[in-house]
């Protein structure tokens, strides 16, 4: 855990960032733009400083890649973290001002994980990956509505409109394909995930694009760190209760993934397959040792990249 004398809280909305500073605890407000972003961040590059702002889907791009450029560090946490933490330091009141100030106040009190280096052929292969999630998710909701329908127009619009997205998905896969191929980093990794039981291209895509830290990091904070990946079970007890454990939070896709990966990894003869029979023999319900196994996949997979050995199935 390193500790810096102050930090910045930034909270993001679509057209401006409020920045709180912890030196003298003062607020300002800038707008969400290239030029007043890069402003801000070369005017904290060499300085001793954490800063903290909220994962915020595509808003908090701008920010991100310029205090990449600049060499500051920070820490992009989960909403969900920051208001739970809200709540624990009894702040009820919600403004932007507030924000930027309560994640200014997380980041001394926690010491959140700073992000690692932006890689630009990593963050291509996430946008490629996710507008690939965006049109199968289109897909299977046409093939849906394909089915409830017998208006032979209706039925001939989605046919068209279904053959487009089947192209579109193809040229996409291609696309990664040829990325990876290409980036010698991107095209070793993806080796030895894939020697994996249970990892096709596309988890193999999602992993690369979407858990930098594999690899990086121990077992536990690579399943648990933030909810990261969603497959640590939280324990559900108060006193003599003992309730079921669950899994939530987390990167929703990465934890997508790494069930269907289970899936196939179950029916392999390998030690993989052996573990999940092991836990169905003990009585386990199916849906429970599908999790216990995609949680020993991404363990596997962690050691597997941090060791840069491929896996021994035998």
């Amino acid at each position: 855990m390193t500790l810096h004398p102050y930090t910045l809280g930034i909270d993001i909305s679509k057209h401006h960032l409020d920045v709180y500073d912890s030196r003298d605890a003062t607020t300002r407000r800038i707008a969400n733009t290239a030029p007043e972003v890069t402003t801000l961040a070369q005017a904290l590059t060499g300085r001793d400083c954490l800063v903290v702002l909220e994962a915020t889907g595509h808003y908090d791009g701008t920010l991100r890649r310029a205090l990449a450029e600049a060499d500051v560090v920070h820490a992009r946490v989960n909403p969900e973290q920051a208001r739970h933490f809200a709540r624990a330091t009894g702040k009820r009141a919600k403004t932007d001002a507030i924000d930027a100030r309560m994640l200014a106040e997380l980041g001394q009190r926690l010491a959140p994980r700073p992000c690692p280096p932006d890689d630009p052929a990593r963050s291509a292969l996430a946008g490629l990956s996710r507008r690939r999630d965006q049109l199968v998710a289109m897909r299977k909701q046409e093939r849906t509505r394909r089915g409830e329908l017998d208006d032979p127009l209706l039925v001939e619009s989605l046919d068209a409109h279904l053959a487009w997205l089947d192209q579109a998905v193809t040229q996409l896969d291609h696309a990664i394909a040829e990325l990876v191929r290409t980036t010698p980093p991107l095209a070793h990794d993806a080796a030895l995930l894939r020697s994996v039981p249970g990892i096709g291209p596309v988890a193999a895509t999602v992993l690369l694009a979407q858990l930098p830290e594999l690899g990086s990091i121990s077992a536990k904070p690579i399943a648990a760190l933030a909810g990261l990946a969603g497959l640590a079970p939280f324990n559900n007890d108060s006193g003599a209760f003992r309730g079921k454990r669950s899994v939530r939070g987390g990167r929703t896709r990465v934890r997508q993934a790494l069930y269907m990966a289970a899936l196939t990894a179950a029916r392999s003869k390998t030690i993989l397959g052996d573990f999940h029979q092991r836990l169905r023999d003990a009585g386990k319900p199916p849906k429970l040792a599908l999790i216990a196994l995609a949680r020993k996949l991404l363990t596997t997979l962690n050691a597997i990249v941090r060791a840069q050995s491929p896996f021994a199935k035998a």
